[in-house]
């Protein structure tokens, strides 16, 4: 479906969503918020779709919420319950991304601050350039990161870097993005679609079931003891090993050959 603040394309097992505000440098607002939940349920539903690719439109990925441009009826003083009740959608967008069935990379063509940063911490992989930038904007304006920012932030690159960003609203520069692990890919930028695209056309064209039960339990096997992770992945692996794709593997190995997965 065409949308107004997004375009989503596809090609080859690869759907590429990207925020097209550059007037705003991608900030979200409500349209642009609720047209990202409707993205995502579009791209988890399309079996032909097997990674997701998130960028930004021009000089920026996504600079969080659009405070600027706010009407003069968004800009009325709200209760705190409705405030509260503001921000479902917000976590529709989060974790819509954080459980999407299928891999996600955020493609960083610029700054990624406050909500934007947020956005970029739910997908799995993450690819840059010089020109990505990351800052955790609620602080300088006295506000909690409420994008999930505190539990994101932790999981990648670490509790003592996430505490330092939180409390000091400084940028994190892609170098430095890279060596905590935030980054996957730190590309020049004239190569990061290129370099970016490869990665997702390698996941891709892989094995659609066992990657997805891997994603799966690469989240949830955070909140698991070890047997009972142990027990889950006996269960995945029963999964695979009775599947097409697992045949179609070993005869593409047999026969030196790639393999061609239709994730059955």
């Amino acid at each position: 479906m065409p949308f107004e603040t997004l375009l989503l394309e596809k090609k080859e097992g690869v759907a590429v969503l990207t925020l097209n505000r550059p007037e705003r440098m991608n900030a979200l607002n409500p349209k642009m918020a609720e047209e990202l939940v409707q993205a995502l349920q579009e791209v988890n539903q399309d079996d032909e779709a097997r990674v997701l690719v998130v960028t930004g439109a021009g000089k920026a990925f996504c600079t969080g919420a659009d405070v600027g441009g706010m009407s003069a009826e968004e800009r009325k003083p709200k209760g705190a319950e409705e405030i509260r009740r503001g921000f479902r959608s917000i976590q529709g967008i989060i974790l819509g991304l954080h459980r999407l069935e299928k891999p996600t990379i955020a493609m960083i063509n610029g700054a990624a601050v406050g909500g934007g940063f947020d956005l970029a911490c739910s997908c799995d992989l993450r690819t840059g350039s010089e020109h990505s930038r990351f800052m955790v904007a609620f602080t300088r304006i006295g506000l909690f990161p409420g994008w999930g920012g505190t539990w994101l932030y932790a999981r990648i690159i670490g509790v003592p870097k996430a505490a330092e960003m939180l409390f000091t609203g400084d940028f994190l520069e892609a170098k430095d993005a890279e060596r905590y692990g935030l980054l996957n890919k730190l590309v020049p930028a004239a190569d990061l679609e290129k370099e970016t695209m490869s990665l997702a056309s390698r996941i891709a064209n892989g094995p659609p079931i066992a990657i997805r039960l891997a994603k799966m339990q690469l989240y949830k096997g955070l909140e698991m003891d070890l047997e009972t992770a142990l027990q889950v992945a006996a269960a995945c692996e029963t999964i695979t090993l009775t599947s097409e794709d697992h045949k179609e593997g070993v005869a593409a190995f047999r026969e030196k050959r790639p393999p061609q997965y239709k994730g059955k």
